[in-house]
């Protein structure tokens, strides 16, 4: 099967928009990526994808680039340059690099395969580093929306070995999130074919003290009203995904229902500064 890519350079000021409108694309199994050409300047935002291109042409409208790809495992490439590296109290590897894991790290053995999600991009990195801030007493269970990987799961599970329900709306990030936590040989993860919360085996069991999305902007807006409905009085929401000129349009968002800003951390990817936002509901 053919295998392509689409690229189109925007100005600085418009990358996050232009990122926004092709969030179907990535819903649909596309890779989306962008990455900053120079400082301060262009951005090259790129969709890689297989088969016929006609419709997404048709829906990204003009001015693309198109290139066809040399038919190769894309993923085997990307699993090949993917390095270990530690990031707060975890050290996150692929499979076939699992010798001399450090003394005193939980390992997270991470084979992103389909499914977005090493833990190298700051949106990913600002979560694994707050999660390991909260108090295991604290989390009875929790839920990761936008599951990915299962990274962040598995990290949950790890720190506090307790019941973690995970979904997405890629079925082949459940089914890579699901090989995941077997690699990690965590049995108290679950994960979901589901958009959202929307799905009867976590519907069943909120509220929650804890709910983690690592997604976008727009998707954490619409969501809102689902994760105030999902988090007990007292419980938080972990949200990321954020440009750090989007974090106090989200945070007024959430504040509309019952939250308030507990704190937050700023890293850096490509240029850019991605905020990861911890959120307390307030107390009935």
């Amino acid at each position: 099967m053919t295998v392509w890519t689409a690229w189109l350079e925007v100005p600085a000021a418009d990358r996050a928009n232009r990122e926004q409108a092709l969030e179907h694309l990535a819903e649909k199994g596309f890779v989306v990526t962008s990455r900053e050409v120079s400082r301060e300047g262009p951005w090259r935002i790129e969709i890689f994808g297989e088969g016929d291109k006609t419709a997404v042409a048709a829906a990204i409208g003009i001015g693309w680039q198109w290139e066809e790809l040399p038919d190769k495992d894309w993923v085997a490439e990307n699993q090949r340059s993917f390095q270990p590296f530690a990031v707060g109290p975890f050290w996150v590897h692929p499979s076939h690099d699992a010798d001399d894991i450090p003394a005193g790290l939980l390992p997270l053995r991470i084979d992103a395969g389909l499914a977005f999600g090493t833990g190298t991009h700051a949106t990913t990195r600002g979560c694994l580093e707050m999660l390991a801030t909260l108090e295991p007493k604290d989390v009875v269970v929790a839920v990761d929306v936008g599951c990915g990987s299962g990274i962040l799961s598995i990290a949950m599970a790890k720190l506090w070995a307790c019941p973690i329900l995970g979904t997405d709306n890629d079925a082949d990030a459940v089914a890579v999130a699901r090989e995941n936590a077997e690699l990690n040989s965590v049995p108290w993860c679950q994960f979901f074919h589901a958009r959202g919360l929307e799905v009867p085996e976590v519907t069943a069991i909120a509220p929650f003290e804890l709910i983690v999305a690592n997604i976008l902007a727009g998707p954490l807006m619409e969501l809102s009203a689902s994760f105030s409905a999902a988090v007990r009085p007292g419980g938080r929401a972990l949200l990321s995904g954020l440009l750090l000129e989007q974090a106090d349009d989200i945070v007024a968002v959430y504040r509309r229902w019952g939250f308030v800003l507990e704190r937050h951390i700023d890293l850096e990817t490509g240029g850019a500064i991605w905020r990861t936002l911890l959120l307390r509901r307030a107390a009935d």
